[in-house]
Protein backbone atom coordinates (compact mmCIF):
# COMPACT_ATOMS: atom_id res chain seq x y z
CA UNK A 1 0.00 0.00 0.00
CA UNK A 2 1.32 3.42 -0.89
CA UNK A 3 0.34 6.81 0.45
CA UNK A 4 0.71 10.28 -1.05
CA UNK A 5 0.49 13.00 1.59
CA UNK A 6 -0.14 16.55 0.42
CA UNK A 7 0.54 19.46 2.71
CA UNK A 8 -1.01 22.62 1.29
CA UNK A 9 1.36 24.76 3.34
CA UNK A 10 4.40 23.26 1.62
CA UNK A 11 5.77 25.39 -1.27
CA UNK A 12 6.19 23.85 -4.68
CA UNK A 13 9.63 23.18 -6.12
CA UNK A 14 9.25 26.21 -8.38
CA UNK A 15 8.43 28.43 -5.39
CA UNK A 16 11.36 27.03 -3.45
CA UNK A 17 13.83 27.70 -6.28
CA UNK A 18 12.54 31.21 -6.72
CA UNK A 19 12.65 31.98 -3.00
CA UNK A 20 16.09 30.52 -2.33
CA UNK A 21 17.78 32.31 -5.24
CA UNK A 22 15.78 35.54 -5.35
CA UNK A 23 18.29 38.41 -4.84
CA UNK A 24 17.62 41.54 -2.86
CA UNK A 25 17.20 44.85 -4.64
CA UNK A 26 20.22 47.22 -4.58
CA UNK A 27 18.56 49.43 -1.97
CA UNK A 28 17.10 46.75 0.23
CA UNK A 29 20.10 46.25 2.50
CA UNK A 30 20.15 49.89 3.64
CA UNK A 31 16.48 49.62 4.44
CA UNK A 32 17.27 46.75 6.78
CA UNK A 33 19.70 48.77 8.92
CA UNK A 34 17.97 49.41 12.25
CA UNK A 35 19.09 52.20 14.53
CA UNK A 36 19.78 49.79 17.35
CA UNK A 37 22.51 47.81 15.56
CA UNK A 38 25.85 48.55 17.20
CA UNK A 39 28.76 49.91 15.16
CA UNK A 40 31.18 47.22 16.13
CA UNK A 41 31.62 44.08 14.09
CA UNK A 42 29.42 41.13 15.01
CA UNK A 43 30.80 38.09 16.70
CA UNK A 44 31.32 34.92 14.70
CA UNK A 45 28.53 32.39 15.03
CA UNK A 46 29.43 28.75 15.53
CA UNK A 47 28.52 26.34 12.73
CA UNK A 48 29.89 25.08 9.48
CA UNK A 49 33.41 25.52 8.13
CA UNK A 50 33.06 28.69 6.01
CA UNK A 51 36.50 30.19 5.34
CA UNK A 52 36.31 32.15 2.07
CA UNK A 53 39.83 31.21 1.09
CA UNK A 54 37.84 28.25 -0.09
CA UNK A 55 35.62 30.45 -2.29
CA UNK A 56 36.68 29.89 -5.67
CA UNK A 57 37.34 34.94 -12.55
CA UNK A 58 37.64 36.73 -9.13
CA UNK A 59 41.04 36.15 -7.62
CA UNK A 60 41.38 35.82 -3.87
CA UNK A 61 43.22 39.20 -3.87
CA UNK A 62 40.20 41.10 -5.24
CA UNK A 63 38.69 43.48 -2.68
CA UNK A 64 35.18 42.07 -3.10
CA UNK A 65 36.43 38.55 -2.62
CA UNK A 66 38.17 39.51 0.61
CA UNK A 67 35.19 41.46 1.93
CA UNK A 68 32.71 38.69 1.23
CA UNK A 69 35.16 36.21 2.73
CA UNK A 70 35.13 38.18 5.94
CA UNK A 71 31.32 38.44 6.06
CA UNK A 72 30.80 34.75 5.38
CA UNK A 73 33.26 33.76 8.06
CA UNK A 74 31.68 36.13 10.61
CA UNK A 75 28.06 35.25 10.05
CA UNK A 76 28.34 31.60 9.07
CA UNK A 77 26.49 32.14 5.82
CA UNK A 78 27.43 29.42 3.36
CA UNK A 79 27.80 25.70 3.76
CA UNK A 80 29.67 25.24 0.48
CA UNK A 81 30.21 22.03 -1.38
CA UNK A 82 29.33 18.68 0.23
CA UNK A 83 32.92 18.33 1.45
CA UNK A 84 32.46 21.59 3.44
CA UNK A 85 34.90 23.56 1.21
CA UNK A 86 34.51 26.30 -1.40
CA UNK A 87 37.48 25.10 -3.46
CA UNK A 88 39.15 28.47 -3.16
CA UNK A 89 42.28 27.37 -4.97
CA UNK A 90 40.44 28.04 -8.23
CA UNK A 91 39.37 31.39 -9.65
CA UNK A 92 35.68 32.27 -9.33
CA UNK A 93 33.59 33.77 -12.13
CA UNK A 94 31.63 36.93 -11.40
CA UNK A 95 28.39 34.98 -11.72
CA UNK A 96 29.56 32.40 -9.19
CA UNK A 97 30.50 35.25 -6.91
CA UNK A 98 27.09 36.88 -7.47
CA UNK A 99 25.40 33.65 -6.44
CA UNK A 100 27.40 33.53 -3.21
CA UNK A 101 26.61 37.20 -2.61
CA UNK A 102 22.91 36.58 -3.24
CA UNK A 103 22.80 33.80 -0.63
CA UNK A 104 24.69 35.99 1.84
CA UNK A 105 22.22 38.86 1.37
CA UNK A 106 19.28 36.58 1.86
CA UNK A 107 20.56 34.86 4.98
CA UNK A 108 21.57 38.11 6.66
CA UNK A 109 18.10 39.50 5.88
CA UNK A 110 16.58 36.40 7.47
CA UNK A 111 18.69 36.84 10.60
CA UNK A 112 17.49 40.42 10.96
CA UNK A 113 13.86 39.40 10.36
CA UNK A 114 14.13 36.66 12.99
CA UNK A 115 15.52 39.05 15.59
CA UNK A 116 19.04 37.63 15.57
CA UNK A 117 20.43 40.54 13.58
CA UNK A 118 21.72 42.42 16.60
CA UNK A 119 25.11 40.82 15.95
CA UNK A 120 25.27 42.36 12.46
CA UNK A 121 27.07 45.71 12.42
CA UNK A 122 26.10 48.80 10.42
CA UNK A 123 29.54 48.73 8.74
CA UNK A 124 28.90 45.23 7.45
CA UNK A 125 25.51 46.21 6.07
CA UNK A 126 27.05 49.19 4.24
CA UNK A 127 29.69 46.83 2.84
CA UNK A 128 26.97 44.57 1.53
CA UNK A 129 25.38 47.62 -0.13
CA UNK A 130 28.66 48.31 -1.96
CA UNK A 131 28.85 44.70 -3.11
CA UNK A 132 25.30 44.87 -4.43
CA UNK A 133 26.12 47.97 -6.48
CA UNK A 134 29.35 46.43 -7.82
CA UNK A 135 27.62 43.22 -8.94
CA UNK A 136 24.16 44.58 -9.81
CA UNK A 137 24.46 43.41 -13.42
CA UNK A 138 25.30 39.86 -12.43
CA UNK A 139 22.56 39.83 -9.78
CA UNK A 140 19.99 40.95 -12.39
CA UNK A 141 21.10 38.25 -14.79
CA UNK A 142 20.87 35.73 -12.00
CA UNK A 143 17.34 36.90 -11.23
CA UNK A 144 16.31 36.40 -14.87
CA UNK A 145 17.79 32.92 -14.89
CA UNK A 146 16.00 32.06 -11.66
CA UNK A 147 12.65 33.24 -13.04
CA UNK A 148 13.22 31.13 -16.15
CA UNK A 149 14.14 28.11 -14.04
CA UNK A 150 11.09 28.58 -11.81
CA UNK A 151 8.79 28.87 -14.83
CA UNK A 152 10.30 25.75 -16.39
CA UNK A 153 10.03 23.84 -13.12
CA UNK A 154 6.39 24.86 -12.75
CA UNK A 155 5.71 23.65 -16.28
CA UNK A 156 7.32 20.29 -15.53
CA UNK A 157 5.32 19.93 -12.32
CA UNK A 158 2.08 20.74 -14.14
CA UNK A 159 2.76 18.16 -16.83
CA UNK A 160 4.52 15.48 -14.83
CA UNK A 161 3.76 11.80 -15.42
CA UNK A 162 3.82 9.61 -12.36
CA UNK A 163 2.75 5.99 -12.35
CA UNK A 164 2.26 4.22 -9.02
CA UNK A 165 1.95 0.43 -8.88
CA UNK A 166 0.81 -1.51 -5.83
CA UNK A 167 1.18 -5.24 -5.37
CA UNK A 168 -1.18 -7.29 -3.24
CA UNK A 169 -1.82 -10.99 -3.02
CA UNK A 170 -4.04 -13.62 -1.50
CA UNK A 171 -3.79 -17.36 -0.99
CA UNK A 172 -6.92 -19.38 -0.19
CA UNK A 173 -7.04 -23.10 0.44
CA UNK A 174 -9.50 -25.58 1.81
CA UNK A 175 -10.24 -29.25 2.32
CA UNK A 176 -13.48 -30.82 1.03
CA UNK A 177 -15.00 -34.18 1.85
CA UNK A 178 -18.46 -35.65 1.40
CA UNK A 179 -20.53 -38.71 0.65
CA UNK A 180 -23.95 -39.60 -0.69
CA UNK A 181 -26.65 -42.18 -0.18
CA UNK A 182 -27.63 -44.49 -2.99
CA UNK A 183 -25.72 -46.43 -5.58
CA UNK A 184 -24.48 -43.69 -7.85
CA UNK A 185 -24.49 -40.00 -8.82
CA UNK A 186 -26.07 -38.96 -12.13
CA UNK A 187 -26.41 -35.57 -13.82
CA UNK A 188 -29.62 -34.09 -15.25
CA UNK A 189 -29.30 -36.17 -18.44
CA UNK A 190 -28.91 -39.43 -16.54
CA UNK A 191 -25.19 -39.68 -17.23
CA UNK A 192 -23.38 -41.56 -14.47
CA UNK A 193 -20.91 -39.36 -12.58
CA UNK A 194 -19.70 -41.64 -9.78
CA UNK A 195 -20.45 -44.92 -8.10
CA UNK A 196 -18.34 -44.43 -4.98
CA UNK A 197 -17.88 -41.63 -2.48
CA UNK A 198 -15.31 -39.03 -3.56
CA UNK A 199 -11.97 -38.83 -1.82
CA UNK A 200 -11.21 -35.84 0.43
CA UNK A 201 -9.31 -33.23 -1.54
CA UNK A 202 -7.11 -30.24 -0.83
CA UNK A 203 -7.77 -27.31 -3.16
CA UNK A 204 -6.27 -23.86 -3.41
CA UNK A 205 -6.07 -20.57 -5.26
CA UNK A 206 -3.21 -18.01 -5.21
CA UNK A 207 -3.54 -14.53 -6.71
CA UNK A 208 -1.10 -11.68 -7.31
CA UNK A 209 -2.77 -8.33 -8.06
CA UNK A 210 -0.73 -5.53 -9.65
CA UNK A 211 -2.69 -2.27 -9.84
CA UNK A 212 -1.16 0.76 -11.56
CA UNK A 213 -2.54 4.30 -11.37
CA UNK A 214 -1.32 7.03 -13.70
CA UNK A 215 -3.25 10.00 -12.30
CA UNK A 216 -4.65 8.83 -8.97
CA UNK A 217 -8.20 8.25 -10.21
CA UNK A 218 -7.62 5.44 -12.71
CA UNK A 219 -6.45 1.83 -12.38
CA UNK A 220 -4.74 -0.65 -14.69
CA UNK A 221 -5.32 -4.04 -13.10
CA UNK A 222 -3.42 -7.27 -13.76
CA UNK A 223 -4.15 -10.48 -11.89
CA UNK A 224 -1.86 -13.51 -12.05
CA UNK A 225 -3.41 -16.67 -10.65
CA UNK A 226 -2.73 -20.33 -10.12
CA UNK A 227 -4.96 -22.92 -8.53
CA UNK A 228 -6.75 -26.23 -8.67
CA UNK A 229 -9.32 -26.48 -11.40
CA UNK A 230 -12.72 -27.78 -12.38
CA UNK A 231 -15.65 -29.71 -10.95
CA UNK A 232 -13.71 -32.91 -10.29
CA UNK A 233 -11.09 -31.48 -7.93
CA UNK A 234 -13.36 -31.26 -4.88
CA UNK A 235 -16.16 -33.18 -3.28
CA UNK A 236 -18.73 -30.39 -3.58
CA UNK A 237 -18.46 -30.23 -7.34
CA UNK A 238 -18.59 -34.00 -7.67
CA UNK A 239 -21.57 -34.48 -5.38
CA UNK A 240 -23.66 -31.76 -7.04
CA UNK A 241 -22.68 -31.92 -10.72
CA UNK A 242 -23.67 -28.99 -12.91
CA UNK A 243 -25.56 -27.24 -10.10
CA UNK A 244 -22.99 -24.50 -9.57
CA UNK A 245 -21.61 -25.53 -6.22
CA UNK A 246 -17.97 -25.76 -7.24
CA UNK A 247 -16.02 -23.53 -4.90
CA UNK A 248 -15.33 -20.38 -6.86
CA UNK A 249 -11.84 -19.92 -5.46
CA UNK A 250 -10.81 -23.18 -7.08
CA UNK A 251 -12.93 -23.11 -10.24
CA UNK A 252 -10.42 -21.18 -12.29
CA UNK A 253 -9.13 -22.00 -15.80
CA UNK A 254 -5.58 -22.26 -14.49
CA UNK A 255 -3.79 -25.47 -13.64
CA UNK A 256 -0.31 -25.74 -12.13
CA UNK A 257 0.96 -22.55 -13.77
CA UNK A 258 0.37 -18.84 -13.37
CA UNK A 259 -1.98 -17.28 -15.90
CA UNK A 260 -3.69 -13.95 -16.44
CA UNK A 261 -7.15 -13.90 -14.88
CA UNK A 262 -7.78 -10.12 -15.03
CA UNK A 263 -6.38 -7.47 -17.36
CA UNK A 264 -8.42 -4.27 -17.64
CA UNK A 265 -8.24 -0.51 -17.32
CA UNK A 266 -10.72 1.57 -15.29
CA UNK A 267 -11.10 5.35 -15.53
CA UNK A 268 -13.70 8.11 -15.12
CA UNK A 269 -14.51 10.07 -18.29
CA UNK A 270 -16.83 12.28 -16.20
CA UNK A 271 -17.55 12.88 -12.53
CA UNK A 272 -20.41 10.38 -12.16
CA UNK A 273 -19.29 7.84 -14.75
CA UNK A 274 -16.76 4.98 -14.48
CA UNK A 275 -15.68 2.85 -17.43
CA UNK A 276 -13.71 -0.42 -17.40
CA UNK A 277 -12.49 -2.26 -20.47
CA UNK A 278 -9.92 -4.88 -21.30
CA UNK A 279 -9.11 -8.24 -22.89
CA UNK A 280 -9.69 -10.22 -19.67
CA UNK A 281 -12.68 -9.25 -17.52
CA UNK A 282 -15.36 -11.07 -15.55
CA UNK A 283 -18.99 -9.89 -15.44
CA UNK A 284 -19.38 -10.85 -11.78
CA UNK A 285 -16.81 -8.21 -10.83
CA UNK A 286 -19.25 -5.48 -11.87
CA UNK A 287 -22.86 -6.70 -11.48
CA UNK A 288 -24.94 -8.90 -9.14
CA UNK A 289 -22.81 -7.84 -6.17
CA UNK A 290 -24.28 -8.52 -2.74
CA UNK A 291 -22.20 -7.61 0.29
CA UNK A 292 -23.49 -10.59 2.27
CA UNK A 293 -22.92 -13.18 -0.46
CA UNK A 294 -20.34 -12.10 -2.97
CA UNK A 295 -16.94 -13.60 -2.08
CA UNK A 296 -17.03 -17.32 -1.38
CA UNK A 297 -14.02 -17.62 0.91
CA UNK A 298 -15.30 -14.73 3.05
CA UNK A 299 -19.07 -15.22 2.92
CA UNK A 300 -20.51 -18.46 1.53
CA UNK A 301 -18.59 -21.21 -0.17
CA UNK A 302 -20.65 -22.06 -3.25
CA UNK A 303 -21.30 -20.26 -6.49
CA UNK A 304 -24.97 -21.13 -6.07
CA UNK A 305 -25.13 -18.43 -3.39
CA UNK A 306 -22.36 -16.12 -4.54
CA UNK A 307 -24.06 -15.36 -7.86
CA UNK A 308 -27.38 -15.93 -9.61
CA UNK A 309 -26.53 -19.11 -11.47
CA UNK A 310 -28.85 -18.77 -14.48
CA UNK A 311 -27.96 -15.08 -14.86
CA UNK A 312 -24.38 -15.85 -15.99
CA UNK A 313 -24.31 -18.60 -18.61
CA UNK A 314 -21.12 -16.97 -19.91
CA UNK A 315 -19.35 -17.17 -16.60
CA UNK A 316 -15.78 -17.42 -17.83
CA UNK A 317 -13.29 -14.69 -18.63
CA UNK A 318 -13.31 -12.75 -21.87
CA UNK A 319 -12.85 -9.39 -23.55
CA UNK A 320 -15.39 -6.69 -22.88
CA UNK A 321 -16.34 -3.54 -21.04
CA UNK A 322 -18.34 -2.40 -18.01
CA UNK A 323 -19.94 0.93 -17.21
CA UNK A 324 -21.15 2.38 -13.90
CA UNK A 325 -23.22 5.58 -13.57
CA UNK A 326 -24.04 6.98 -10.13
CA UNK A 327 -25.56 10.49 -10.51
CA UNK A 328 -24.37 12.83 -7.75
CA UNK A 329 -23.34 9.77 -5.70
CA UNK A 330 -27.00 9.26 -4.87
CA UNK A 331 -29.12 6.20 -4.15
CA UNK A 332 -29.59 5.29 -7.80
CA UNK A 333 -26.88 3.44 -9.75
CA UNK A 334 -27.02 2.01 -13.26
CA UNK A 335 -24.56 -0.60 -14.53
CA UNK A 336 -24.03 -2.24 -17.89
CA UNK A 337 -21.47 -4.82 -18.98
CA UNK A 338 -20.58 -6.98 -21.95
CA UNK A 339 -18.20 -9.90 -22.39
CA UNK A 340 -17.23 -12.15 -25.30
CA UNK A 341 -15.66 -15.34 -24.02
CA UNK A 342 -13.89 -16.21 -27.30
CA UNK A 343 -13.02 -12.70 -28.48
CA UNK A 344 -9.44 -13.71 -29.28
CA UNK A 345 -10.61 -16.34 -31.79
CA UNK A 346 -11.73 -15.27 -35.25
CA UNK A 347 -13.25 -18.71 -35.79
CA UNK A 348 -14.07 -21.77 -33.68
CA UNK A 349 -13.81 -25.18 -35.32
CA UNK A 350 -16.54 -27.69 -34.67
CA UNK A 351 -14.15 -29.91 -32.75
CA UNK A 352 -12.75 -27.13 -30.59
CA UNK A 353 -14.01 -26.63 -27.03
CA UNK A 354 -15.59 -23.27 -26.33
CA UNK A 355 -14.22 -21.67 -23.17
CA UNK A 356 -16.16 -19.54 -20.75
CA UNK A 357 -19.52 -21.34 -20.74
CA UNK A 358 -21.11 -22.67 -17.54
CA UNK A 359 -21.20 -26.51 -17.31
CA UNK A 360 -24.95 -26.74 -17.80
CA UNK A 361 -24.55 -25.00 -21.18
CA UNK A 362 -22.85 -28.06 -22.66
CA UNK A 363 -25.75 -30.23 -21.49
CA UNK A 364 -28.37 -27.89 -22.92
CA UNK A 365 -26.52 -27.54 -26.24
CA UNK A 366 -24.39 -30.68 -26.66
CA UNK A 367 -24.01 -30.23 -30.44
CA UNK A 368 -23.73 -26.45 -30.49
CA UNK A 369 -20.66 -24.50 -31.53
CA UNK A 370 -19.50 -20.94 -31.08
CA UNK A 371 -18.38 -18.41 -33.66
CA UNK A 372 -15.66 -16.50 -31.83
CA UNK A 373 -14.76 -12.85 -32.20
CA UNK A 374 -15.63 -9.83 -30.11
CA UNK A 375 -19.32 -9.96 -31.08
CA UNK A 376 -19.63 -13.67 -31.81
CA UNK A 377 -20.99 -16.58 -29.80
CA UNK A 378 -20.51 -17.01 -26.88
CA UNK A 379 -21.32 -13.49 -25.69
CA UNK A 380 -23.46 -11.87 -23.01
CA UNK A 381 -24.66 -8.37 -22.17
CA UNK A 382 -26.24 -7.34 -18.88
CA UNK A 383 -27.97 -4.27 -17.43
CA UNK A 384 -28.49 -3.68 -13.71
CA UNK A 385 -30.44 -0.95 -11.89
CA UNK A 386 -29.74 -0.48 -8.18
CA UNK A 387 -31.61 1.45 -5.52
CA UNK A 388 -29.62 1.75 -2.27
CA UNK A 389 -30.71 4.70 -0.08
CA UNK A 390 -28.38 3.50 2.72
CA UNK A 391 -26.14 0.64 3.72
CA UNK A 392 -29.18 -0.92 5.38
CA UNK A 393 -31.03 -1.70 2.15
CA UNK A 394 -30.25 -2.39 -1.51
CA UNK A 395 -32.40 -3.69 -4.34
CA UNK A 396 -30.96 -4.59 -7.74
CA UNK A 397 -32.95 -5.50 -10.85
CA UNK A 398 -31.19 -7.15 -13.77
CA UNK A 399 -31.68 -8.22 -17.36
CA UNK A 400 -29.23 -10.20 -19.46
CA UNK A 401 -29.25 -11.68 -22.94
CA UNK A 402 -26.86 -13.30 -25.34
CA UNK A 403 -25.93 -16.50 -27.09
CA UNK A 404 -24.15 -19.70 -26.08
CA UNK A 405 -23.33 -22.54 -28.50
CA UNK A 406 -25.92 -21.25 -30.97
CA UNK A 407 -28.73 -20.94 -28.42
CA UNK A 408 -30.28 -17.62 -27.39
CA UNK A 409 -31.12 -16.82 -23.79
CA UNK A 410 -32.91 -14.07 -21.83
CA UNK A 411 -32.90 -13.86 -18.03
CA UNK A 412 -34.40 -11.44 -15.51
CA UNK A 413 -32.95 -11.29 -12.01
CA UNK A 414 -33.31 -9.59 -8.63
CA UNK A 415 -30.79 -9.13 -5.83
CA UNK A 416 -31.82 -7.97 -2.36
CA UNK A 417 -30.00 -7.19 0.88
CA UNK A 418 -31.63 -5.90 4.07
CA UNK A 419 -29.76 -5.19 7.30
CA UNK A 420 -32.01 -5.47 10.32
CA UNK A 421 -29.36 -5.06 13.04
CA UNK A 422 -25.63 -5.32 13.63
CA UNK A 423 -25.98 -9.08 13.89
CA UNK A 424 -28.90 -9.97 11.64
CA UNK A 425 -29.49 -9.41 7.92
CA UNK A 426 -31.47 -10.94 5.07
CA UNK A 427 -30.23 -11.38 1.52
CA UNK A 428 -31.47 -13.23 -1.52
CA UNK A 429 -31.41 -13.66 -5.28
CA UNK A 430 -34.08 -14.66 -7.76
CA UNK A 431 -33.90 -15.38 -11.48
CA UNK A 432 -36.33 -16.32 -14.21
CA UNK A 433 -35.30 -16.85 -17.80
CA UNK A 434 -35.69 -18.69 -21.06
CA UNK A 435 -33.22 -20.79 -23.04
CA UNK A 436 -34.37 -21.53 -26.59
CA UNK A 437 -33.83 -24.64 -28.71
CA UNK A 438 -32.02 -26.72 -26.12
CA UNK A 439 -31.65 -30.49 -26.28
CA UNK A 440 -34.77 -30.58 -24.09
CA UNK A 441 -36.77 -28.00 -26.02
CA UNK A 442 -37.43 -24.42 -24.95
CA UNK A 443 -36.67 -24.16 -21.24
CA UNK A 444 -37.88 -21.54 -18.75
CA UNK A 445 -35.76 -22.09 -15.64
CA UNK A 446 -36.29 -20.30 -12.32
CA UNK A 447 -33.71 -19.86 -9.60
Amino acid sequence: MSFLILNHATPTLAETVKEKLSPLTPTSITQLIPESIPQESGAMLQGQVTSVNQLNDLQPAHWAFQVLQSLIARYDILTGYPDQTFRGEQAMTRYEFALALNVTLKQISEQIAQGTGSRISRDDLETLQQLQEEFSGELSTLQERVHGLAARTAELEANKFRATTTLSGIVVFGVTEGDYSGDRIVDVTGREIATTDPNPTFLYRATLDLTTSFNGTDALELWLEIGSNGADDNAAGLLEPSLGSVLDYSAKPLVEEFGVSRLNYTFSPSEDLTLSLGPVISLTDYVDINRYANVSFLDFSTQALVNNYILFPVQGLGAGAALRWNPNEGAFTARAAYVAASASRSRIESSSPVPGIFPLGYILYPNGRGEGGLFGDPYQGIIELEYAPSRMFALRLQYTGGSILGGKFDVFGANLELTLSDRFAVFGRYGSGSYANTAFGDLKPSY
